[in-house]
């Protein structure tokens, strides 16, 4: 019974949705390939924090640094910084329908690893409204906090995948 289910499973996998994914970095999204940079945040004057986000997506990657300015302490005073910080995060993205999905890992600035230290350690999972794309803007809305960011493309970048 057991050796007739393995076969059974063997070969539905065989013929139908299990296949070994290449081991070559995908395409992504054209019309997202390069550096978007968010020049200027809405009311930022008003706000008690804000952060402004520099994209570069290169294939099916992304790599973001953030800038977090913080009238309000939420660290411990030597993380602090006088209110303004940044950090790094890199890992994959998919565009579905008009949602944009960035799933990766907080970094240090070399994109290496953080796992220790001031700020956010850990998974990276944001989520994205596309309001709007043109050639040399687009402007995303944050599923998380309702916040616009408009981004403006600084380089564009031409993918080619590479082996993983």
């Amino acid at each position: 019974m057991i050796k007739n289910l393995f076969l059974f499973l063997l070969f539905a996998c065989a013929f139908t949705a299990c296949r070994r994914l290449p081991n070559v970095q995908g395409k992504g999204e054209a019309f997202l390939q390069g550096v978007w940079n968010q020049d200027t945040v809405a009311n930022s004057d008003q706000l008690l924090n804000y952060t402004q986000h520099k994209f570069k997506f290169t294939c099916d990657s992304f790599y973001v640094d953030l800038k977090t300015y913080s009238k309000v302490n939420y660290y411990e005073d030597s993380c602090y910084n006088k209110g303004v910080w940044k950090e790094h995060a890199k890992g994959i993205y998919l565009v579905r329908g008009d949602s944009l999905f960035l799933e990766g890992d907080y970094t240090k600035a070399n994109y290496k690893q953080k796992v220790s230290g001031c700020y956010n350690t850990g998974r990276y999972i944001k989520s994205f409204y596309i309001k709007s794309m043109r050639p040399e803007a687009i402007q995303l809305q944050s599923i998380n906090d309702q916040r616009d960011i408009d981004l403006v493309l600084k380089e564009r970048i031409i993918c080619e995948p590479k082996e993983l």
